[in-house]
């Protein structure tokens, strides 16, 4: 965020680049850069002659290139934007002639989503000297809650974990799909709200008791008959709940409670950063390690690769998800 905020600011003291080439796995920052450049870079009565928005779909290398060394109309610039440019990945290379001397009154911006340049190649070079070039990276699960928490300080609100953890579970790691979410929320609650796991609940309609999340908290504390209630509800919901994605989450766990058990030093600042996982909840795993000994864990390990394949049809095109579940709580708790 803070190459974002940077790049923006730049373009707040007029540093506007002639390209600038954003790129990436993760659509969310490319879309707000993109956006940003839209709304701001021109005057609304500028807009009108000066500001082309193009899809890569629609158009060749050689269209952006002739619509890009135009020349403003009572203007000092004119912005050229590029939406969904990775259809043009196969000949995207003939923007070295142009990236090599661009027009210094064209403001060019290509949105190439999900994939990048290979930094190898000539024009990634020439667009680094000459423009910007911005790549997007994806975040991990385990920086996604901080990320949730940056976003909503500036808007003066703020999240519980659990609740930033049920959003990730839910939503992965699509940055777009949360900033929605968190969006709708925010038009929903005043200023200064703690955002808790009974809003995400109540207005997103995600449940906060029957989830993978407490789930894996149920089997991580041996509370059976809650890890049995949530698998229940699990098999009557198999569209909002399908079981690969179950078996995934509580491998997930298994693994990483392995990797604790291996851990000499377990402090928990080192148990976070090493597991990857919110600081918060370190204490969870605490209590799995001690329910759980080590080879108990690794046993548990090899009876989830199994679940996994029978619910992938590897054997067991028989079984019902139900049975799967249950198959999966009675070898973890016995």
């Amino acid at each position: 965020m803070d190459e974002i905020v940077k790049i923006i600011n730049d373009i707040k003291n007029g540093n506007i680049k002639p390209i600038y080439f954003l790129m990436g796995e993760e659509p969310y920052y490319i879309d707000k850069l993109t956006e940003y450049i839209e709304d701001n870079v021109l005057s609304e009565d500028e807009k009108g002659f000066n500001q082309m928005v193009l899809y890569g779909r629609d158009v060749s290398v050689e269209d952006i290139i002739s619509n890009a060394k135009r020349y403003p109309m009572m203007a000092d610039r004119q912005v050229v934007i590029v939406k969904e440019a990775q259809e043009l990945s196969r000949t995207i290379d003939k923007l070295e002639s142009y990236a090599e001397n661009p027009q210094p009154s064209t403001v060019l911006v290509i949105a190439y989503k999900y994939k990048t340049l290979d930094k190898r190649k000539k024009l990634t070079k020439i667009i680094d000297k000459n423009g910007l070039l911005f790549e997007s990276k994806k975040l991990y699960e385990n920086q996604v809650a901080a990320w949730i928490s940056r976003v909503l300080k500036p808007k003066d609100y703020s999240i519980e974990p659990k609740a930033s953890a049920m959003l990730v579970e839910f939503l992965g790691t699509d940055l777009s799909r949360i900033s929605n979410e968190l969006d709708k929320l925010q038009i929903i609650l005043p200023k200064g709200t703690v955002i808790n796991p009974n809003h995400i609940e109540e207005n997103i309609g995600f449940s906060k008791d029957f989830n993978v999340f407490e789930f894996r908290k149920a089997i991580g504390d041996r509370d059976q008959l809650q890890a049995y209630r949530i698998a229940d509800h699990f098999a009557q919901n198999k569209k909002e709940y399908p079981m690969v994605l179950t078996t995934g989450m509580v491998f997930s766990f298994f693994s990483q409670v392995l990797q604790y058990h291996g851990l000499k030093d377990k402090n928990p600042k080192n148990v976070a950063s090493v597991l990857k996982i919110n600081p918060y909840f370190v204490k969870d795993y605490d209590v799995a390690l001690k329910n759980y000994p080590m080879k108990k864990v690794s046993s548990i390990v090899a009876t989830l690769r199994d679940i996994d394949l029978k619910s992938k049809g590897v054997g067991a095109n028989q079984l019902h998800e139900s049975d799967l579940l249950k198959e999966m709580l009675v070898k973890i708790f016995n």
